[in-house]
């Protein structure tokens, strides 16, 4: 191209281009014609010979700036930690992306370790801090970190998997004994959390790290122009000490930077801060699917710079735009979003209020979501008998709950249990892979003959799937019953139907079907009884061991936090 261009500018000083505007221009009064003409040429060619002078000279500067983008692109503008040789081992230091002649783009599986902070007047040791009456938030990034995910981006498979860790997980942190893992970015930054996620899910390379104030949370969701989002129920807090007020109504709406913030810290319901984290994978989910496009890419330095006081990052920016355009790619079938699995500590066990992981099924998501197969434990292939399944109802229908629940049956799925509605009307069924397990959903998807397969963790957290039915399940009923072919054989819906007046009397109803010699030597297990017990138990044992103790019948019901005083109550974000 150099080469095309220096003989271009070589055939403009040889070959004078005649100038079309003479003939337009009044003639003055000249001597001779001939003498006009040779001026004119004389010019057209001292303007060409600047304007090609011009671009060489353009051509020189860009290939300046050229050079210097060049090293811009390998450096960390944004990086405000000063990591120590070691603690920067910690880290990859491998190559991850790599610039074609389009964009930048990565050249391998990549796992970052994203940081959310906040941090108030308070939780300063500064003697110099100023004192204004109230807990005011500070752009510090040296807090606990409230927000704790492990993002892999993968573009040998395309996927996209975002893995939510519980602010209040129970591990080792190095140095620091075993305590809640969000002590490690207060105790020891960006590496020391590192390493406490690498003991966490037992070896899984961290190759760079993220952290960014809440702060810039609310300037990003306003750089990105908003989110439109279903609030799920009202939410309302007030907190004077630190001058944070949330008022969210129920419903769809836009979210301004302010309004995302105040729907992404409410954790005041009865899941605290497991309900926030089901709560930020709705909005991550929301802001890729409306914000993330090639659009952004060319929006990336005028979004960066807008947050850029409140990151720290060893990421350059290089591969910062490799991973911005992976993520812009990526289908929204195939981004992910998990959480650590584990239950709630009971207040007898401990001091502090605990997330306590569950690590057999913590090691199967890690081998089958980042690719880190410590103990070789797979998901493996369920029985549906033992799959737990949990109904979320969007349709304000007790019957379609009713029919979805005999469907399942008439499929082998007998754990089947209905947990608290999904408040936010849905069209299409959603079938949530509550821990990961996409064979499972996959399998009741295509028993059922309808709905969306979404892996991530805002179900049930008792369920391996949770079914959260929309409207389509409706009008698959509906054609049912308008066409007697395909009418359901269900023993409810041969004796009753929306066009009865009055339920039929109870003598009217079908007896139980009669029990086969396929099903005689086992019987389906109490839908209420405790999901975590063994499957391959006597299922007819009493449930104690006390003996004719009478069988567990009360309502399911989510897991809550512990009312007691004080527990998990920790103020600020």
């Amino acid at each position: 191209m150099l080469v095309r261009f220096d003989r271009y500018i070589v055939e403009c000083v040889r070959k004078p281009v005649p100038n079309q505007n003479v003939s337009k221009q009044r003639p003055m009064a000249e001597p001779t014609a001939k003498p006009r003409s040779n001026k004119l040429n004389k010019e057209n060619r001292g303007r060409w010979l600047w304007l090609c002078f011009g671009l060489s000279g353009v051509a020189m500067l860009s290939a300046t700036a050229g050079a210097l983008l060049a090293v811009s692109l390998s450096s960390t503008p944004l990086m405000q930690s000063r990591l120590s040789a070691e603690d920067a081992a910690i880290f990859s230091n491998s190559d991850l992306a790599r610039t074609n002649l389009k964009l930048p783009e990565l050249t391998r599986s990549v796992n970052i370790l994203i940081l959310g902070t906040s941090v108030l007047t308070s939780d300063l040791k500064e003697e110099n801090v100023p004192e204004l009456g109230y807990h005011a938030p500070v752009n510090s990034l040296d807090g606990l970190s409230d927000v704790m995910l492990l993002v892999r981006f993968d573009p040998q498979a395309n996927k996209l998997t975002v893995l939510s860790i519980p602010r209040d997980t129970r591990t080792l942190v190095e140095g620091y004994g075993v305590r809640k893992i969000n002590d490690a970015n207060y105790f020891g930054g960006p590496a020391l959390s590192a390493k406490a996620v690498n003991e966490l899910l037992g070896g899984v390379r961290i190759d760079r790290y993220i952290r960014i104030n809440v702060q810039g949370v609310e300037k990003l969701v306003d750089a990105l122009g908003g989110v439109k989002m279903y609030v799920p129920v009202d939410m309302k807090y007030q907190d004077d000490s630190q001058r944070l007020y949330i008022n969210l109504k129920q419903g769809e709406q836009y979210l301004a930077g302010k309004e995302a913030l105040q729907f992404l810290r409410f954790r005041y319901d009865q899941l605290g801060d497991i309900g926030r984290i089901q709560r930020q994978q709705m909005m991550m989910r929301s802001l890729m699917d409306q914000t993330l496009n090639i659009n952004t890419i060319t929006r990336l330095p005028k979004i960066l710079s807008v947050v850029q006081e409140f990151i720290d990052t060893n990421l350059t920016i290089e591969e910062i735009a490799a991973l911005a355009g992976f993520a812009a790619q990526t289908e929204s079938s195939n981004v992910q979003m998990l959480m650590v699995p584990g239950d709630f500590s009971a207040p007898e066990e401990y001091e502090a209020s605990y997330w306590l992981p569950n690590y057999e099924r913590l090691d199967a998501m890690i081998a089958e979501h980042l690719d880190f197969d410590l103990h070789g434990r797979h998901y493996k292939s369920v029985d549906p008998a033992y799959v737990r399944v949990a109904i979320q109802d969007s349709t304000d229908d007790w019957d379609a709950v009713d029919l979805l629940r005999n469907s399942l049956s008439d499929q082998g799925y007998w754990n089947v249990f209905v947990s608290s509605p999904w408040n936010q009307p849905l069209a299409v069924t959603r079938i949530v892979a509550q821990n990961g397990d996409m064979e499972s959903a996959q399998a009741i998807r295509d028993a059922l003959g309808l709905g969306e397969v979404r892996v991530e963790s805002t179900g049930s957290l008792r369920s391996d799937i949770t079914i959260q039915i929309g409207r389509d399940w409706l009008a698959k009923q509906n054609l049912r019953n308008a066409d007697p072919s395909v009418q359901d054989s269900s023993p409810r819906d041969s004796s009753y139907s929306d066009d009865s007046s009055e339920p039929p009397a109870a003598d009217e109803y079908p007896g139980e079907p009669p029990v086969t010699d396929e099903y005689r030597d086992w019987t389906p297990p109490d839908p209420y009884a405790d999901p975590y017990a063994d499957p391959y138990a006597d299922p007819y044992a009493a449930p104690y061991a006390e003996p004719y103790a009478e069988p567990y019948t009360e309502p399911y019901t989510e897991p809550t936090v512990p009312p007691q005083e004080g527990y998990w109550q920790s103020p600020g974000y």
